[in-house]
């Protein structure tokens, strides 16, 4: 059984403040089965944008609820937004969590 997006971005947000970095909601979706989208600032002017994997990524051994991939590799606030925009025009019940970590830690593998 697979949590819905507001209970799984609620448990993520609670992780990364347990390793020590700050993380908010930037925007709410869908509570039931929003797509999730993680910006990771690395706080030297450098993001990472990170995104669902499709389903057919997952395979059927992977025990996590969800699988995390990056869409922006690194880039600057600018470009990040941008593909955010364009995101948000194609799917308006998307979530957006901003993780701010200085050593570029996502917690994503521990979520």
């Amino acid at each position: 059984m697979r949590l819905t997006s507001s209970i799984w971005v609620a448990a993520y947000i609670r992780r990364c403040h347990i390793e020590g970095a700050y993380a908010v909601v930037t925007r709410r979706g869908a509570p039931e089965a929003g797509a999730i989208f993680v910006v990771l600032d690395r706080l030297d002017g450098t993001r990472v944008l990170f995104a669902q994997a499709p389903q057919a990524l997952i395979s059927s051994e992977d025990t996590r609820d969800r699988l995390f991939i990056p869409v922006e590799k690194v880039g600057d606030a600018v470009s990040v937004q941008e593909k955010l925009d364009r995101e948000l025009k194609f799917d308006p019940d998307l979530w957006i969590v901003d993780v701010e970590d200085r050593q570029g830690r996502h917690f994503l593998e521990l979520a």
